[in-house]
């Protein structure tokens, strides 16, 4: 019947959380990246404010990727 609700099926569930997993893996990746470029940034003179910038977000992005958990709302 069309009218009635499904429970989600394991499968869709564990789509989702693999879903979380890379999203969370893509952010660490990325963070970890912005801190190799915000090191090879402060190399230089020139750009050491940009590089301390571009460092610290990358630090950011890897702290909210491990630690922050986003619930799907009610």
């Amino acid at each position: 019947m069309p009218g009635t609700a499904q429970p989600p099926s394991q499968l869709r569930h564990f789509l989702a959380l693999a879903g979380h997993f890379l999203g969370h893996m893509v952010a660490v990746v990325v963070g970890f990246v912005l801190i190799v470029v915000g090191l090879a940034m402060g190399v230089t003179m020139v750009l050491l404010p940009v590089g301390i910038v571009v460092g610290l977000l990358g630090v950011a992005i890897v702290v909210s990727g491990l630690f922050a958990r986003i619930t799907p709302p009610a």
